[in-house]
């Protein structure tokens, strides 16, 4: 007999109404998880409210504007068309589907570019300190946000993992095969869980090197960290998810895991660069 888990947990809060929901309440949960993480930091260093409150502005519209984008241009389609044999509305055929976030569609890859770029701005016109500064501080909070992110990707039956018969495999209930036109119930990896519990352990262990071990006196070894941990975490979980675009079964590596490599090389690039800086001071 074959063990798995039935998960039949719904999004829906009100019978009906496909907003407000689980998922938007989970992502809004690791925002707030994260802003009382960065607070006791910012706290510690004794940095003014003010700039606290601006950087959360400027984290959360990155994140929201960057992800939106991010899945439009990485793994949605441009134009009408057939995908599988399935007819899809693409963005730039109807620019108004962008703005539709409350539809699902946000990629994590975007909202780290548009958060680089967010914070870098917000360090030269706000703070008035140093990028790399900003950087290690924000590595924690955005893991844990990024936990409950994966959390409502969950609950909202998205994401999935490849059919199997391990004994924790989940029966997504709600999970639309496209390929199918059917709802498939079929056993698979619950490949969001496995990124929740790899970007929950990081967040751990970023806030371990952070507090305990003093690392944010080399400016970059935390987010280089973070790089590594998340973005390594990602190639790996991506190995059991299903592919989110046609070309993801064309090719070795699949999108999500073509992107995050090179944000994993440059985590190992600012650890190499802050060691090697710290030995010649020494």
């Amino acid at each position: 007999m074959t063990l798995f888990i039935n998960w039949t947990i719904d999004s829906q809060l009100i019978e009906g109404w496909r907003t407000p929901n689980l998922y938007g309440l989970l992502f809004v949960s690791g925002i707030v998880m994260g802003y009382f993480v960065i607070r006791k930091m910012f706290k510690a260093e004794q940095v003014e409210d003010k700039i606290l409150d601006s950087l959360v502005t400027y984290m959360v519209l990155a994140t929201i504007i960057g992800a939106r984008l991010g899945h439009v241009f990485f793994y949605g389609p441009y134009w009408d068309g057939f995908v599988n044999g399935e007819f899809e509305r693409g963005y730039l055929s109807h620019p108004g589907d962008i703005i539709k976030v409350w539809e699902g569609g946000l990629a994590s890859h975007g909202a780290a570019v548009a958060i680089l770029i967010a914070l870098f701005i917000f360090s030269k016109k706000v703070s008035k300190m140093p990028y790399i500064w900003i950087l290690d501080r924000i590595a924690a909070p955005i893991a844990i946000a990024g936990t409950f992110i994966r959390l409502g990707n969950l609950v909202n039956h998205e994401m999935v993992g490849y059919e199997t018969t391990v004994p924790w495999a989940f029966k997504f209930q709600y999970y639309f095969n496209e390929a199918t036109g059917f709802y498939d119930p079929t056993p698979r990896h619950p490949a969001q869980l496995y990124e929740a519990i790899c970007y929950f352990i990081s967040f751990w262990l970023l806030l371990y090197l952070y507090w305990k071990l003093k690392k944010w006196q080399q400016p970059g070894f935390v987010f280089g960290s973070f790089l590594i941990l998340i973005f390594g975490s990602r190639i790996i979980c991506e190995f059991f998810k299903l592919g989110q675009t046609a070309r993801d079964y064309t090719l070795p590596l699949n999108t999500g895991q073509l992107l995050s490599i090179p944000l994993v090389l440059v985590g190992i690039y600012l650890i190499y660069n802050t060691t090697k800086k710290k030995q010649h001071v020494s």
